[in-house]
């Protein structure tokens, strides 16, 4: 695996917060190329969860539809799968110390939840 030869910086897209932390992230972690790629995906990931929040925390989780009936707004669902995303890419880069997975998980087969 080939080392990045000059420390990447944090992507001009990113919140102010999250460029912060991807720049400490790189520099106290020694990664690839690939890292760097989970690790703006999970900086992506975070600020996506952080505007999800916000607009939840501004309009509510739920909204009424033209018929008079509660929906439930998108960024409930934006914010559970940025902060499914993130756990995940921080589990891979396995920053805290702890080998990441050994081996991908096994796909489920044809007779998964059956009873037999």
């Amino acid at each position: 695996m080939a080392k990045l030869t000059g420390a990447p910086t944090a992507p001009k897209h990113l919140r102010t917060p999250t460029r912060r932390w991807f720049d400490t992230v790189v520099g106290d972690y020694e990664l690839d190329g690939h890292h760097v790629r989970l690790l703006t995906l999970a900086a992506e990931s975070w600020d996506q969860a952080q505007t999800a929040r916000e607009v939840l925390d501004r309009d509510g989780q739920t909204f009424m539809d033209r018929f008079g009936q509660p929906k439930e707004r998108p960024e409930v669902g934006i914010l559970q799968n940025a902060r499914i995303s993130f756990a995940r890419l921080i589990r891979e880069l396995a920053l805290d110390g702890v080998d990441g997975p050994e081996a991908p998980r096994m796909p489920r087969t044809a007779d998964y939840g059956s009873r037999r």
